[in-house]
């Protein structure tokens, strides 16, 4: 059956059902706009002086028709109308969903987090399988945020296995908080210094994000979790998730759309690219008032009884069939509905991949750090004897800002490119100001060495760290060592290589073990 012929019985269907009428904005159902048709660039500018002789002479019901936009350089300037003007007309919505939903139904990928959120329209609604789908569809959604689906999947189900539900999630981390504190203060009794330890729910929380990037996601998950079982039930609307630490519109709407079927839509980059070719916008879509407008248009087209799977569905089209450089129109299931392809047809300046249009990005910052991996040595040290019992000194980051809460070894920013000298100068100053170590009289370099540079891109920095080994021995043993209360430096550590290797370190200073 033709997408047409589905969309006709499916309106007949709902307006039995009495369901349909109420679905749609006054203005939709007033007046239907027709897919504008243009002969020529020529034939569209007459056609508008005469609109505007003739006006005072039309009747106010009249409807007119619109030219399709395209990217400004392209048209002139006074033939280019606002989003505002665009909307979906009542058939033309009804056709999209019934092609994008089947298309959707039989391409769909198998991700695991869509077999815990997947659900049967006509199953009973339980409390308990909702909370699981919607706990799935938070979990996922928040890593999949700037980071590929491929790189999520084996993070997921590592999640997943290790906290399974919401309650699992939150329970566990304050049972291990519970324990933690003890701990902690047993160890800030003993510590000399009294230093400040890390919570180990916490660390534990990081440490299973670590290399996924986006670290604060993970802290956000976690004070959410405790808020809703504190709260004795998942949020079911957009309004109520927008109350947990960490969801906004998107995160929202996903979960909202997917788990409970509230029917609400969502914007992401892909739903962007899609609804962007669909209706030829050429306007900003970083822009504050467009980001608006196709938040508005995205809630016309979503489906009342399946809004989840209409939702997941805008998305898949825009991540495996509208994609930015190659979109595959030949077998798009809403291309008839498609005016960025209907213009590419007629003129040969324009290209699909003309929309959205391409906003300049900001300049990465270019930063340059001196990275100093210290190695301790333990016991007595003599000239020439190679030990194996050195402990790595690690430092913990801020827990706001840039990788916050995980651990690297000893770094110093630094004003630009420097040469050896300067560097070593740097970590000298840094080691000594921070933790006592001072070269010349506490403590002894049995080795010192540049291993390399490495690039570490981040999505707004460009970082190239300076590597050193630096094997230091304790003149007056390890007591020497101790952190000052005047340093940024709050949280630190030694570690052994076993240990190392298992810890939430950042990406870059898994660059560096390697």
């Amino acid at each position: 059956m033709s997408p047409a012929a589905n969309a006709n019985s499916y309106i007949q269907t709902n307006q039995t059902a009495g369901k349909i009428w109420h679905l749609f904005p006054s203005s939709l159902l007033l007046t239907h706009r027709s897919p504008p048709t243009v002969a020529s660039m020529e034939d569209a500018v007459a056609a508008k002086k005469k609109k505007r002789n003739t006006a005072a002479a039309t009747t106010s019901t009249a409807t007119t028709e619109k030219r399709p936009r395209r990217v400004r350089h392209r048209k002139p300037e006074s033939d280019v109308g606002d989003i505002e003007d665009f909307d979906f007309g009542r058939d033309e919505t009804l056709e999209i969903r019934v092609s994008l939903l089947d298309w959707y139904d039989r391409n769909k990928r198998d991700l695991p987090w869509r077999r815990i959120s997947s659900v049967d329209e006509n199953d009973d609604e339980d409390e308990a399988g909702s909370e699981s789908r919607a706990y799935a569809v938070w979990v996922s959604e928040v890593m999949l945020q700037q980071t590929r689906v491929q790189t999520v999947i084996d993070y997921f189900n590592r999640w997943v296995q290790r906290w399974p539900t919401v309650g699992h999630l939150a329970c566990a981390s304050i049972e291990v908080l519970f324990v933690s504190f003890v701990l902690w203060l047993i160890t800030w009794s003993n510590c000399d210094n009294k230093q400040k330890v890390l919570p180990q729910w916490l660390q534990e929380v990081n440490e299973m994000w670590a290399g996924l990037g986006y670290y604060r996601r993970a802290r956000y998950l976690l004070e959410g979790a405790k808020l809703i079982v504190q709260g004795g039930k998942f949020p079911e609307t957009v309004s109520d998730l927008l109350k947990v630490p960490g969801i906004g519109d998107y995160t929202a709407g996903a979960i909202a759309s997917i788990a409970f079927k509230e029917v609400t839509p969502i914007v992401d980059g892909n739903v962007v690219r899609v609804l962007a070719r669909l209706k030829a916008i050429s306007e900003n879509p970083k822009d504050s008032v467009t980001i608006k407008n196709l938040w508005k248009l995205a809630g016309q087209l979503v489906d009342p009884s399946r809004p989840g799977d209409f939702n997941q569905a805008l998305m898949e089209l825009g991540a495996t069939l509208c994609t930015p450089l190659s979109p595959s129109c030949s077998v798009c299931p809403v291309a008839a509905h498609c005016q960025a392809l209907s213009l590419s047809r007629q003129y040969t300046s324009s290209l699909v991949t003309d929309y959205p249009i391409k906003v300049v990005k900001s300049k990465q910052r270019h930063d340059f750090s001196a990275v100093s991996v210290v190695e301790i040595l333990e016991g007595e040290y003599t000239i020439g004897e190679h030990q194996s019992d050195g402990k790595f000194l690690l430092v913990k980051r801020p827990d706001e800002g840039l990788l916050a809460g995980l651990w690297e070894f000893p770094s110093v920013l630094l004003g630009g490119e420097a040469d050896l000298v300067t560097r070593r100068d740097s970590v000298d100053q840094f080691l000594k100001e921070s933790f006592n170590l001072d070269l010349r009289k506490s403590c002894t370099a049995v080795f010192r060495e540049d291993i390399g540079e490495y690039i570490h891109i981040f999505s707004h920095i460009r970082l190239k760290m300076y590597v050193e080994l630096l094997v230091l021995h304790l003149k007056g043993g390890m007591h020497v060592l101790h952190g000052k209360t005047d340093s940024k430096i709050k949280a630190w550590k030694l570690v052994d290589t076993k240990t190392l290797s298992s810890m939430g370190l950042t990406s870059g200073v898994r660059k560096v073990t390697v």
